[in-house]
């Protein structure tokens, strides 16, 4: 086992599956203390599976009284705090801008971005004490822009923008910022968004066609670069959004 998170204490959002639940296992397996604060209990009953002793807590990450309980409570328990990994997100509804409702913009501007606002907030003076790190889940998409769902998108390139000025913000306190980019991971996330298009009979060979460098992976992929992120392997790397996605942003190419 390679520790390279040697008892750093972690609080990950949105840990209970997909790209978080395999970052929860990734981060234990690296020596990691994972705290996952998410909305589903079933990650309570996951917890038993990570080889370092983890901590849930229940926890809606639009609701900033609850991201300061979960905090508080990560800091009563360890009395340190070394990351924040921001991954909890929705991806619906998937439809253009003007067919979005008031409701589904807000419900998406709150869970994925103004959580964000929510640690940092409440966080940010234990990650000054122990000159952690803060980490955000983006997306490809956050880039490059991706038709039919144009909340979604907005939110995604909004974290990449808050990735860059949070670096530079908190720098001085050697805080450092950064974000993953994935593309197509299968995660229960994306299975739920390919229910909602007109062609998601055609969407797995579309999805497996769109990284150059294979099929669909699943979250181990990311997880294994965020892993690298928090460790101090990563220790002058800030304001970063770091794509891990076969290449799928490189460019043209011809499928057949």
């Amino acid at each position: 086992m390679n520790e390279n998170l040697h008892q750093k204490v972690i609080l990950l959002t949105g840990g209970a599956d997909g790209i978080g639940w395999e970052c929860a296992k990734a981060y234990s397996n690296a020596g990691a203390i994972v705290c996952i604060a998410d909305k589903n209990p079933i990650a309570a009953q996951k917890l038993s599976e990570l080889v370092k002793p983890g901590t849930f807590i229940q926890c809606d990450v639009s609701r900033e009284a609850e991201v300061k309980a979960a905090i508080d409570t990560v800091i009563a328990r360890y009395n340190r705090l070394d990351a924040i990994h921001n991954n909890a997100a929705i991806a619906s509804p998937s439809k253009p801008l003007d067919q979005t409702s008031d409701n589904e913009w807000d419900l998406l501007m709150n869970i994925n971005l103004k959580s964000i606002l929510f640690t940092t907030r409440h966080g940010l003076p234990h990650l000054k004490a122990t000159k952690g790190s803060i980490l955000s889940t983006s997306s490809l998409v956050g880039s490059i822009g991706q038709d039919n769902h144009a909340a979604y998108v907005a939110t995604k390139g909004a974290v990449n923008a808050l990735t860059k000025a949070m670096a530079l913000d908190y720098a001085p306190f050697q805080v450092r910022v950064n974000a993953v980019s994935p593309a197509a991971i299968n995660t229960p996330t994306l299975q739920a968004w390919s229910n909602e298009q007109p062609n998601k009979a055609d969407l797995t060979q579309y999805l497996n066609q769109l990284q150059p460098l294979g099929n669909m992976p699943n979250g181990d992929v990311i997880a294994d670069a965020c892993v690298f992120l928090l460790s101090d392997a990563a220790r002058f790397i800030t304001g970063t959004i770091l794509p891990v996605s076969g290449g799928a942003e490189l460019g043209y190419r011809t499928i057949i």
